[in-house]
């Protein structure tokens, strides 16, 4: 299978896979918080860009990073870039709706638009939702249709795309001694 094939195999897979979860629907009325070590702020452009141990919190909407930028459009609409530093992760909680458990993710460098209900993770992506993960280079979670998009990196020198990955728990399994995230995944030698 080339690699082409085994990155749609694996986004058809993640696609199949949607029914993780859907965003917690009240954050959408809550205000945003922003807290961080240096804030700039633009009224002009609707522009604030944070700097060092930042948070974001929208109702159960948690992100946190080195950098963040925050637009909002003419209708009220925040978009927030989220840049997890030299070697560092920009983290990212929300709860699901209508339940106890959480979406947690990290990536270099995550994008959560408040008018689309979108997230995207670039760069070494992870995303939890319950004790169900995913990994791959990027991964695009839509709250509004509930559907995943996870795609592997560019093709390395040995000729193997990078691999995305996937473990979904059966809903009846009782819970692991550890977490999926302590798997490691196959070698592609």
């Amino acid at each position: 299978m080339n690699a082409l094939a085994a990155r749609a195999v694996f986004t058809v897979l993640a696609l199949l896979t949607s029914g993780f979860a859907a965003a917690e629907r009240a954050d959408r009325d809550k205000p945003v918080i922003l807290d961080g070590g240096q804030m700039t702020i633009d009224e002009t452009k609707g522009l604030r860009t944070l700097e060092g141990d930042v948070q974001l919190v929208r109702g159960t909407l948690l992100i946190r990073t080195d950098k963040l930028i925050v637009t909002q459009d003419a209708n009220g609409y925040q978009k927030a870039i989220a840049y997890g530093g030299p070697g560092g992760k920009a983290r990212f909680r929300q709860k699901r709706d209508a339940s106890s458990e959480y979406i947690d993710g990290e990536a270099a460098r995550i994008e959560h638009d408040g008018r689309s209900d979108k997230t995207e993770f670039f760069g070494n992506a992870y995303v939890r939702s319950g004790r169900d993960e995913m990994r791959g280079q990027y991964i695009s979670f839509d709250g509004q249709t509930e559907k995943y998009l996870v795609t592997g990196g560019t093709t390395n020198s040995s000729g193997h795309a990078e691999p995305v990955r996937a473990v979904i728990v059966p809903k009846s399994a009782p819970a692991p001694d550890s977490s999926p995230g302590d798997a490691q995944p196959p070698s592609h030698n």
